[in-house]
């Protein structure tokens, strides 16, 4: 009988396995923190940036679109969560600037949860669906355009309150039981939907619809010319994207217990793409690491001031000249090679 080895195992095979191995470790690290002395607060800060970077970077390391408008994804479901858990009324625009509202009654987290991935879902339908037919650069100023014009819109309406933002939400009773106001079960929770959303990317990108989606990242018009409908491919991989992006949204507002407008500005779409390049663009764990580099920075450099962009920028131009595969890319290569 003839056995299975590493030399004979095909290659795809070997990097998922040992994709799957990194991943066990990084698990099994994050479950520690609460145990370890880390500040729990900015760990889980980091997850919920993390899982969007991944987010994102399953659509431009993957699927070669480059969006600069993620922003709204997190902005939208952290208003929709917060309104929802706090509020628990649903708003609709109508004609001359009035508003409907359906009142309700304040949802459970999970539901209030749900309430924010299905909003970003839906956004994502919508904005995927006007941008997707155009490429490069048009594509990315379009999804930019859109992301200032909501920005714009939760600036006005009433559920938003403005600059203020939705403050003062209390963290609740998940599923009725589990008490998200202590902080070590809190951070739990968080790094589920972290892990639940990484191994989902991960399932996504391993599968067929993965490799079309490479197929698509690499040469579109051959992709076309296979038989393959290249749009509803990117604009299932634009929804998916955008709904990891909500999950985000929701846990974050949990997290720091506020949702603002600052989360749905165009900056925040610019420090997702710098965490996706710095760590690595089209590699699974590189946003991980690049959220985490990002967010200690404005952790830990709190106390420059304005100057941490500076030190932002100069991480970035440094990471573009002498790391292009970023970080997590440049060791993955460096090991490939002495291998």
């Amino acid at each position: 009988m003839t056995t299975l080895t590493d030399d004979t195992l095909p290659i795809a095979s070997r990097v998922v396995r040992e994709e799957m191995i990194v991943f066990v470790a990084m698990a099994g690290a994050l479950a520690m923190v609460p145990w370890s002395g880390i500040y729990p607060f900015f760990v889980m800060q980091a997850l919920c940036f993390a899982l969007l970077a991944c987010a994102f970077n399953l659509l431009i390391g993957f699927g070669g679109l480059l969006s600069f408008g993620h922003a709204m994804f997190l902005g939208t479901a952290g208003y929709v969560t917060a309104h929802l858990f706090k509020v628990g009324q649903i708003c609709f625009p109508y004609w001359g600037g009035h508003w409907i509202v359906i009142p309700l009654q304040p949802l459970s987290p999970e539901l209030s949860i749900i309430g924010g991935m299905l909003a970003a879902a839906v956004l994502a339908l919508i904005t995927g669906y006007i941008s997707i037919r155009r490429q490069g650069i048009y594509f990315s100023m379009i999804t930019l355009a859109l992301s200032q014009l909501l920005y714009f819109v939760y600036l006005q309406t009433p559920f938003t309150h403005g600059e203020d933002g939705v403050q003062g939400i209390q963290q609740g009773r998940l599923f009725g039981f589990i008490d998200l106001a202590e902080p070590t079960v809190l951070y739990y929770v968080v790094l589920v939907g972290f892990l639940g959303g990484f191994l989902l990317i991960f399932r996504t990108i391993n599968s067929p619809f993965g490799e079309v989606l490479k197929a698509i990242r690499e040469n579109e018009p051959r992709a076309i010319s296979l038989g393959y409908k290249t749009d509803q491919y990117k604009l299932l991989a634009f929804i998916l994207s955008g709904t990891l992006a909500g999950l985000a949204g929701s846990l974050k507002v949990f997290v720091v217990q506020n949702a603002t407008l600052t989360d749905a500005h165009w900056t925040m779409s610019g420090e997702i793409v710098l965490m996706t390049l710095v760590g690595g663009l089209g590699t699974i764990f590189g946003p991980v690491f690049g959220a985490f580099i990002i967010i200690a920075m404005q952790q830990y450099l709190a106390d420059f001031g304005q100057w941490v962009l500076v030190i932002q920028g100069v991480i970035f131009v440094s990471c573009v000249l002498a790391f292009r595969r970023g970080i997590v890319g440049e060791i993955g290569h460096y090991l490939r090679q002495s291998l």
